[in-house]
């Protein structure tokens, strides 16, 4: 049931006859004058007589050169992209860190004023009240004693 089978063909049949063609060149049927054209500028033309008689005429097909290989970066440009992103946001953040350092150092030299302000005129004004009330120097007038002539005062 599981026989080998020769070349593909289950045994038993019959092969059938092979004919083999073999290509004759053709001939072209009239001689054309070969005119000097310079490479690349245009494509060679080429004739060709089928066995019915009939010509057919083409250009000449060059091969297909494959693509060059593009040599691919060693780090994708997401990367890059990601890394400028995160150098850009180190930037920021220090700038911001700066920026609350400054707030903060100049929020403590606004409180020192104000605390240098109230100590000062404090001191002023507590100087001020508890003075002492005695001999102030100058001239003491006794009312009491006065005479008033003619809504005029005589000291």
């Amino acid at each position: 049931m599981n026989e080998p089978i020769a070349y593909g063909r289950p045994s038993g049949q019959d092969t059938a006859a092979v004919e083999v063609h073999t290509p004759t060149p053709i001939v072209p049927a009239h001689s054309v004058p070969l005119v000097p054209v310079q490479p690349g500028a245009i494509p060679s033309v080429a004739s060709v007589v089928l066995p019915d008689g009939r010509v057919v005429t083409g250009y000449a097909i060059s091969p297909a050169q494959p693509e060059p290989v593009v040599a691919k970066p060693l780090v994708s440009r997401a990367a890059v992209n990601v890394a400028l992103g995160g150098v850009g946001f180190l930037a920021v953040c220090g700038g911001l860190l700066l920026l609350t350092t400054f707030i903060t150092a100049l929020t403590a030299l606004i409180t020192q004023l104000i605390t240098l302000a109230a100590v000062i005129f404090g001191g002023f004004i507590a100087v001020q009240i508890f003075k002492p009330h005695g001999q102030t120097g100058g001239n003491v007038f006794n009312i009491r004693k006065a005479v008033f002539k003619r809504n005029h005062f005589n000291g």
